[in-house]
């Protein structure tokens, strides 16, 4: 006889949010409070569009004002709770915040050279590293684990976060982490199911091709 039982099945929304003017001339904005532009509202309405018929339980989000904008444009058509936690926050990445990449190219070579051939070992100055991002982040994923067993839960967060979270479900090394991509407002998918997480889409844009 086949087995009736349906599986409590608890699925992660995780989201980028939508663009700022930093993101748009390539600055490094980390824990910064750049809120979305034009575009960025655009995209976090787009989103919003996506998630209209995901029955969300509850939000969660960095409390960096561009995710909670994000977040709360994606809330009109769920109106359920917005809790904000630290954990989701963007990497700090210290005395780099509102550089570009050419400036670490041109200033700072030999960081630059590491972060690349072994960002695992890299702190920023008087930042994180991304062990600590990923760890974290990943607090507030057991969090939310501990709290729901199933239904649909939205993370609203950045880059880092995002990629960090990914990596520690698909067991890849923090070296490897640019295996991965996340755009500027894509959405992912996670499930978990008996204990176990499993990523059914990552890096979904489609939302956001008009």
């Amino acid at each position: 006889m086949a087995n009736s039982v349906k599986e409590k099945v608890l699925r992660i929304v995780l989201a980028r949010h939508g663009e700022t003017e930093w993101n748009k001339i390539n600055k490094f904005q980390g824990q910064s409070n750049v809120e979305l532009n034009e575009k960025g509202i655009a995209q976090a309405e787009a989103l919003a569009l996506a998630l209209k018929e995901e029955p969300l339980k509850a939000i969660y989000t960095s409390p960096i004002i561009r995710a909670i904008e994000t977040a709360k444009i994606i809330n009109r058509y769920h109106n359920v709770s917005i809790e904000r936690r630290e954990g989701l926050k963007e990497m700090n990445v210290g005395d780099f915040e509102g550089l570009q990449p050419k400036d670490l190219v041109n200033d700072h070579p030999k960081f630059f050279g590491k972060w690349f051939e072994d960002p695992a070992s890299v702190r920023m100055p008087n930042g994180e590293t991304l062990q600590e991002v990923q760890d974290r982040a990943w607090a507030v994923v057991k969090e939310i684990a501990d709290t729901y067993n199933a239904g649909s839960i939205l993370l609203c967060s950045h880059n880092f976060v995002n990629l960090m979270i990914l990596s520690k479900i698909l067991g890849l090394e923090i070296n490897h982490f640019r295996r991965l991509r996340q755009s500027i407002g894509a959405l992912n998918i996670i499930e978990r199911i008996r204990g176990f997480y499993s990523l059914i889409c990552i890096n979904d844009t489609c939302h956001l091709k008009g």
